[in-house]
């Protein structure tokens, strides 16, 4: 890969730099809020990669959740990247040895740098893809660094800094409903939230097992609502009786 192909890609990925600086620090500063050394960050940065699955982990790992429901939680948040791998089979087809590597690091941005950006004809895809999930990750570990560096070194008022994962929801859900014009979704596990929480309140649902039991409520009741052969057969229908 020639010089002009990799600035190239260091310009295409700009805006992953910025976003995972300013998520990346919090991240630092909330695992040394937790109690943890600032090192962990990094760490997990490199082994685990999942961005909100960090968050929440920290966040888990501080209080003390199971194991179980650790696993569970993060299986159901990061669920979507399934529905990422099997669209990216035939990009991925000839990539060689690094396929591993990438399906590792295929994080929601990352993912749509993939699905957007076209491979430059000079270039093999598995080193333009391979270099954009290095330069991704490499932001993202860079933050976290920053953050928990500072939160050890300067004296921080820590107070807000874990609402920096709600705001960070908030956003892509205000996106995701935007793009999609979709508001059935949100609707439905906002329901299952409050349901939950009514439920942790009457002393029936542990506080523990809140997340997990509002995640596996609203995944079900979506499949449930937006039943696709529901919807098939409803067009179907439409067609039918528009035909007569």
């Amino acid at each position: 890969m020639n010089k002009s192909t990799f600035f190239k890609i260091i310009k295409i990925t700009a805006p992953v730099f910025f976003g995972y600086i300013a998520i990346g620090i919090p991240f630092g500063l909330m695992v040394v809020k937790a109690g943890y050394p600032w090192w962990l960050s990094p760490i997990m940065s490199a082994l685990m990669y999942a961005g909100a699955g960090q968050y929440i982990a920290i966040g888990l790992f501080a209080t003390g959740a199971p194991l179980a429901a650790i696993a569970i939680t993060e299986l159901m948040v990061n669920i979507r990247h399934i529905v990422y791998g099997l669209s990216l089979i035939t990009k991925f087809k000839d990539v060689g040895k690094i396929k591993p590597y990438l399906v590792f690091a295929l994080t929601d941005e990352t993912y749509a740098l993939m699905t957007t950006v076209p491979v430059p004809p000079e270039t093999k895809p598995s080193t333009f893809y391979g270099t954009i999930a290095v330069l991704n990750q490499l932001y993202w570990v860079t933050g976290g660094i920053i953050g928990a560096l500072a939160g050890t070194l300067i004296p921080f008022d820590f107070a807000g800094v874990d609402f920096a994962l709600t705001s960070l929801f908030a956003v892509l859900l205000i996106e995701q409903i935007k793009s999609s014009k979709d508001f059935v979704p949100p609707v439905i596990g906002a329901v299952c939230a409050i349901i939950c929480v009514i439920l942790y309140k009457m002393g029936i649902l542990p506080s523990n097992n809140i997340l997990i039991v509002t995640l596996i409520a609203a995944i079900v009741a979506i499949m449930l609502f937006k039943n696709p052969s529901r919807t098939q057969n409803e067009g179907a229908a439409v067609s039918k009786e528009e035909s007569k």
